[in-house]
């Protein structure tokens, strides 16, 4: 009986040492956002040693490594566009909760897709190219706030974080590798419309972006690149998956076109940057992605390959108005083999089924 009664002691004294711990240091980021108060670059900080102090709490479970494949030809590799989820947004047919429904279906169905591509060939490595707009903002147009259902806090904190791991959980259960490429959208603005004096790396999306590549610090097997001003490629990425896969990766907003179809737009937007990348003004690449217009197509422009990504709401109230046009949920993936390019693609409906 005595030695319970010491062990429920010890118990005790551990458990208020570790409640110590965790008081002192939540009083250490109550001070640090006082500080912050007035100051963006400093508040963004403290947010995220917000998150790596609460991580350090939170006890992950670990992720099952995949099964290995005994298919020996040629590896390909699986390239997943993650893009315009918009993940506050409210229609008729569309929230937070059907997002991450959504979202997961997505990560599920690249599996189901992996697994007919692996009856021939090998495949180890997704890499995910996530083109922008994965959160909602607050200021984007006028009246925005009747049409989101939680904050912009609550979406690059707490919801995003939660669906993301989910997300990518789910890949790295059933690939050996998973490379990821996070480029803003628009949508993630800080600033709205106007911006002004914001900093260019001020957006939501990267915040988000920088937050996922925290919690999975000690995953060995995923990899991040999310571009920011140091380089001034902050908008945009060229993802390199081997010789004749090189993809410009960027979301598509600044993209201009006629009856709000821009595809003269893309046109005239990607041969100059194509002929700047063969003046050595920026780097080269085969292929484009973009997203934005919740539109999924693809084209040809000469030698350059383009997908438009869809989205994941449905019943998009603004583009029956002013477009009389509305895609349904949708995103693309794709397969590409180093040296050789694009093998297979498959645009993957979301809808309930």
């Amino acid at each position: 009986m005595a030695n319970k009664k010491n062990i429920d002691e010890l118990l005790a004294a551990a458990e208020s040492t570790q409640i110590q711990e965790l008081k002192k240091d939540n009083l250490k980021l109550l001070k640090q956002l006082d500080k912050a108060k007035n100051k963006k670059e400093d508040l963004i900080n403290s947010i995220y040693d917000a998150v790596n102090t609460n991580l350090r709490t939170w006890d992950k479970p670990k992720i099952p490594k995949p099964k290995t494949n005994k298919v020996r030809k040629d590896e390909e590799i699986a390239v997943a566009v993650l893009s315009d989820i918009q993940l506050a947004k409210v229609t008729p047919e569309y929230n937070t909760e059907i997002a991450e429904e959504r979202v997961v279906r997505y990560a599920n169905k690249i599996v189901d897709l992996a697994n007919v591509q692996r009856h021939v060939h090998k495949v180890k490595k997704c890499a995910v190219f996530a083109v922008g707009d994965i959160i909602e903002g607050e200021l984007i147009f006028p009246g925005q706030s009747h049409l989101i259902d939680s904050s912009l806090y609550k979406q690059v904190t707490v919801d995003g974080p939660r669906i993301m791991t989910k997300f990518f959980d789910i890949l790295l259960a059933n690939f050996d590798e998973v490379d990821v490429h996070w480029v803003i959208g628009n949508h993630g603005h800080l600033g709205g419309r106007s911006r002004k004096d914001y900093h260019p790396d001020s957006n939501a999306d990267r915040m988000l972006g920088k937050i996922m590549s925290m919690i999975y610090r000690d995953e060995k097997r995923i990899q991040w690149t999310i571009p920011d001003s140091e380089n001034d490629n902050h908008w945009f990425d060229v993802a390199d998956l081997g010789e004749n896969c090189k993809f410009f990766l960027w979301h598509g907003d600044n993209i201009r076109g006629f009856g709000g179809f821009p595809w003269y737009g893309f046109g005239k937007k990607l041969q100059g940057w194509k002929t700047l990348a063969a003046n050595g003004m920026m780097p080269d690449f085969d292929y484009a992605i973009a997203g934005h217009f919740h539109t999924p197509t693809t084209m040809y422009l000469n030698d350059i390959r383009l997908w438009v990504n869809g989205s994941t709401e449905s019943y998009n109230t603004y583009a029956l108005e002013q477009l009389a046009s509305m895609g349904k949920p949708c995103q693309w993936l794709l397969f590409v083999k180093p040296k050789y390019g694009v093998t297979a693609e498959y645009l993957v409906k979301l809808m309930d089924v």
